[in-house]
């Protein structure tokens, strides 16, 4: 009684035997809508105060898990991170802050347009309240090749 509707020959089992591919299509959207969420979310994650930082050649150390950072802005005001902070206020904010001791590094960042003496004069508060280790940051700069005599 019972016929087979196919004429190839094929059985009823071979017919309709599931298919055991996975279909990674799915996770195909899936990662590059993260992707692009997180290429756009990045760049927010950064430390964003518009310092323009003159550029070094020195070979780039490594930093600390959560280096503190004082910031010397254009307009000559000064920031703990990201935390705006008065002159007056520099060393009892440091000193307030959980995790910053006097004997780990202050990473100290001034403004291409940031008088020299004006960073002299943080640079001395610093050392008064007691931090002596300071460290300048500057932007990574690739050193220029030997250009051909005459060339300037």
């Amino acid at each position: 009684m019972g016929a087979s509707i196919a004429e190839g020959g094929l059985d009823d089992d071979e017919e309709f035997a599931e298919a055991h591919d996975i279909n990674v299509t799915p996770f195909i959207d899936v990662m590059l809508v993260l992707l692009i969420i997180f290429m756009v979310a990045a760049p927010l994650a950064t430390i964003d105060l518009p310092i323009n930082l003159p550029s070094s050649t020195a070979a780039p150390e490594k930093k600390p898990d959560k280096p503190s950072y004082v910031s010397i802005k254009p307009d000559l005001s000064l920031a703990i991170g990201e935390t705006p902070v008065k002159r007056s206020e520099l060393v009892r904010s440091l000193d307030a802050m959980a995790g910053v001791s006097k004997d780990r590094f202050i990473f100290l960042r001034a403004d291409r347009a940031v008088p020299y003496g004006e960073m002299m004069d943080v640079l001395e508060i610093l050392r008064a309240g007691g931090y002596s280790k300071i460290k300048l940051v500057a932007l990574e700069r690739v050193p220029e090749t030997a250009k051909p005599r005459g060339w300037h």
